[in-house]
């Protein structure tokens, strides 16, 4: 994510978001990775926001990193025991089979449609050999902003299966829904967890 305007966006709200997302560390779809992993497992939270999913892995005993492009986000995410935070974008992404399992919830979303293929890429890479991956992100078209001012890239679930595929995941899990997020707006989503072929 590097768009200015969602960034600064993020930076001013990031108490409103941490509360929004805080009932999240109980989701189905974070225990269901979770329970899918290795004990002690390394794991990255690539986007992390305030970082309730790394906390949720470091406190079931896992080596949890996190990652977020803004710092009033990973000062929260810094306040989780066990939690290594790190500023930083999806162009960090440079390791070869560093992790057990990557999760990208609702953060990739922010990024220009264009970049979607190379980020899986570098997510693939940075998997070890049957690696675990979440994603969530926003079902539509194309790009526009919210009311707030963020950025949004949307797709459809068939076009983001076949991306995945593609870039060598197997999808195993997918739940759809409708929610209303930070901007108060209803939106159709897709949660997918799948391994990565290696």
């Amino acid at each position: 994510m590097s768009d200015a305007e969602t960034l600064s966006v993020y930076a001013a709200k990031a108490a409103d978001y941490a509360k929004l997302t805080n009932a999240e560390t109980a989701s189905p779809h974070l225990l269901r990775f979770i329970s899918k992993l290795p004990a002690g497992a390394r794991v990255l939270d690539l986007g992390s926001g305030p970082g309730f999913a790394a906390g949720a892995m470091a406190t079931a005993g896992m080596d949890a990193h996190a990652w977020d492009p803004v710092l009033e986000m990973i000062a929260m995410a810094e306040q989780y025991q066990g939690v290594t935070a790190r500023q930083a974008v999806y162009s960090d992404l440079t390791e070869i089979a560093a992790y057990d399992g990557i999760w990208c919830n609702f953060s990739m979303l922010h990024t220009p449609l264009a970049d979607w293929p190379d980020h899986f890429s570098a997510i693939a890479r940075a998997l070890k050999p049957g690696g675990l991956l979440h994603f969530g992100t926003k079902v539509g078209t194309g790009e526009k902003r919210d009311r707030i001012g963020r950025l949004y890239s949307y797709m459809t679930q068939e076009a983001l299966l076949a991306l995945l595929n593609q870039k060598g995941f197997e999808v195993d899990y997918t739940h759809t829904g409708e929610d209303k997020g930070l901007s108060g707006e209803m939106a159709r989503f897709i949660v997918l967890q799948g391994t990565a072929r290696g």
